[in-house]
């Protein structure tokens, strides 16, 4: 059994990975920690957990607590991981952090979006980007995941095949749109029901924190071809009035007309257990994902035009963070990367 501590058990992706990992057949729950709630039953705060987990939440000091475990998720807000996670390295202790910590290889770049400074800037170039279909080799070996942001999950699963190809050429338009549950559980009157209800927006247009990660992506993508993307990336975020969910459509100007993008598609992820590259012509709605750690995707190129639209649709609360952790942490430990993750996705 893998012995595992959560560091911030509370909020949504606190939440999910408790869900995903008290029924994992291979993961002992040790210590779940909060600083709110410590002292008080896990099954108290989340009763969908009565049965499944009898833990308490412990007081947040978690170095000392956790430094038994053999793996540690951080689902903390920005800047706290790293204030630990030197200290649980030393003493073998394997992490993934959900936050953004360790995701940016730049520290003054991580600066410059988190407006703070870096603690252990020296973890930045170790830190392994943990979007398997990307680096499933380097993840295996890891000590330390940076669990990918859950837009720049949809928009390189999305991007990934055609950036290996070679085949964009200008500016990338990334529109996504997300459930209000990617805001977090913290209250705001800007996700309050009243707010959000009825009602749709865009929001960070002039740059959201997502951003640098989606662009250190394409840029680090492994290439089948010698020509790498060189344009620029538009991506523009919107608030939807649902809980769950992103909707990525991807407009990328592609060059070469010969090239089934289908085949191109369903080749590029035939292995991937959690990428589905649907039917041509298909087009996938966020219900489809809802709690499953699946990507969905379609492919489309109106009126055999130069400009290729992709759909690609995740949970942002499971393959847009605790579920793509629970699959990082089943790759490090040599499990089946669909253990304790094969549950089929909730409909209607």
């Amino acid at each position: 059994m893998i012995k595992v501590g959560i560091v911030g058990g509370t909020g949504y992706t606190g939440a999910e990975l408790l869900r995903l990992l008290s029924t994992h057949p291979d993961v002992e729950l040790c210590t779940i920690t909060s600083r709110s709630q410590a002292g008080y039953a896990v099954s108290d705060l989340f009763p969908s957990l009565r049965g499944k987990l009898e833990l308490c939440f412990s007081a947040s000091e978690p170095n000392r607590q956790l430094s038994f475990c053999d793996l540690v998720f951080f689902a903390t807000p920005n800047g706290v991981a790293m204030q630990s996670v030197p200290e649980l390295l030393q003493a073998n202790v394997r992490v993934i952090d959900l936050a953004a910590d360790f995701r940016l290889r730049d520290a003054n770049l991580w600066r410059q979006w988190y407006q703070q400074g870096h603690t252990c800037p020296e973890l930045l170039q170790q830190a392994v980007y943990g979007l398997p279909e990307m680096n499933r080799q380097a993840i295996a070996n890891a000590r330390l995941v940076a669990n990918p942001g859950c837009y720049p999950t949809a928009a390189q699963l999305g991007l990934l095949p055609l950036i290996r190809q070679g085949l964009v050429s200008g500016t990338i338009i990334i529109d996504a749109k997300s459930g209000v549950s990617g805001a977090g559980r913290s209250a705001c009157v800007d996700t309050l029901f009243s707010e959000v209800s009825e009602s749709f927006k865009a929001y960070s247009v002039n740059g959201h924190r997502h951003l640098p990660e989606i662009r250190q992506g394409i840029a680090r993508m492994p290439l089948s071809s010698a020509k790498p993307f060189t344009g620029e990336v538009v991506f523009v975020p919107h608030l939807t009035p649902m809980v769950r969910g992103i909707h990525a459509t991807l407009y990328c100007p592609v060059e070469d007309d010969n090239v089934d993008l289908q085949d191109l598609y369903q080749n590029t992820f035939a292995d991937e257990p959690f990428v589905d590259v649907l039917p041509a012509g298909s087009h996938p709605e966020t219900r489809f994902v809802r709690g499953g750690n699946q990507c969905r995707i379609a492919i489309h190129r109106p009126q055999d035009g130069n400009t290729v639209v992709i759909l690609c649709i995740i949970d942002n609360l499971v393959k847009g963070a605790a579920g793509q952790a629970v699959q990082n942490m089943n790759i490090m430990f040599g499990l089946d990367e669909m253990r304790g993750l094969n549950d089929v996705t909730l409909m209607p």
